[in-house]
């Protein structure tokens, strides 16, 4: 009787934390909107936020975490102008990724890999957006993965073996860059590239960029088969990196084994 009270008040807890964690996502998803926006556009971070189309100054009331844009139906309170739902959506995701993490990472790494998540999500919604990926969130991608390496004690021969894993990841992408004449790829693609082999090594960080052009591919050919994209159409590479990253990164050794099998390597 004891222990099943133990139980149940540690699923309680357990269940509050999880409900907090995602609050926090969310809010967090809140600001990630706004870095988006304006680190794109080369604004400050300093500054209260505003409507998109009136320019007045949001109150508290209109920055609530997905309870203000439904309780407002979607709609500015002072202009009434309908907000796109992507900030809604956003903040819902972040939530979610942020959620996932905790219940995936270790308790001690958890903020470190918010971060992570966070800077990397920046990343897949700007480019995604903007077709642009901003250097100083590559950087702070970089720095959050280089801080999470040597919390974990990685010698400086290992992170010199990180670095030339990087090198070589970025290679196919660069090899794109330079013989396209960067129509087919940015040079943000090739650092995030880079980004991604220090993070995950040679063989995990290949398989990520193998992932993103085969999911790329197949995203590209259901809008052309959809005529919402042409054939000189852009479509960032920027998220299919990343969602390479994500997939690798939690099934790479199980997904090596397969393409292996697949290609008699």
């Amino acid at each position: 009787m004891i222990f099943n009270n133990i139980l149940n008040t540690y699923s309680d807890i357990v269940f509050l934390v999880g409900i907090f964690v995602f609050i926090l996502g969310t809010a967090m998803g809140s600001f990630i909107n706004v870095v988006v926006d304006r680190v794109i556009h080369g604004e400050g971070l300093g500054g209260r936020s505003h409507c998109d189309f009136c320019k007045k100054t949001l109150e508290w009331i209109d920055l609530i975490p997905v309870v203000s844009f439904i309780v407002l139906g979607g709609k500015c309170r002072r202009c009434h102008k309908v907000l796109s739902p992507q900030y809604l959506y956003v903040e819902l995701a972040t939530g979610l990724l942020y959620l996932g993490t905790w219940i995936l990472v270790p308790l001690t790494s958890v903020v470190l890999y918010w971060a992570i998540v966070s800077c990397a999500w920046v990343i897949f919604l700007a480019d995604l957006r903007y077709k642009l990926i901003s250097d100083y969130m590559q950087y702070s991608l970089f720095i959050a993965i280089l801080v999470q390496k040597i919390i974990m004690r990685a010698s400086a021969f290992s992170l010199l073996g990180d670095l030339f894993a990087g090198i070589v990841v970025s290679l196919p992408i660069g090899l794109i860059y330079v013989v396209t004449k960067e129509r087919a790829m940015g040079l943000g693609d090739v650092i995030l590239a880079a980004i991604i082999g220090f993070a995950l090594g040679i063989g995990k960080g290949l398989l990520a960029v193998y992932i993103a052009f085969l999911v790329g591919a197949i995203v590209g050919v259901v809008l052309l088969l959809q005529k919402k994209k042409g054939m000189k159409s852009e479509v960032p590479f920027g998220p299919f990196l990343l969602i390479g990253m994500l997939i690798a990164g939690a099934w790479g050794n199980e997904l090596i084994t397969i393409v292996r099998s697949i290609y008699h390597w």
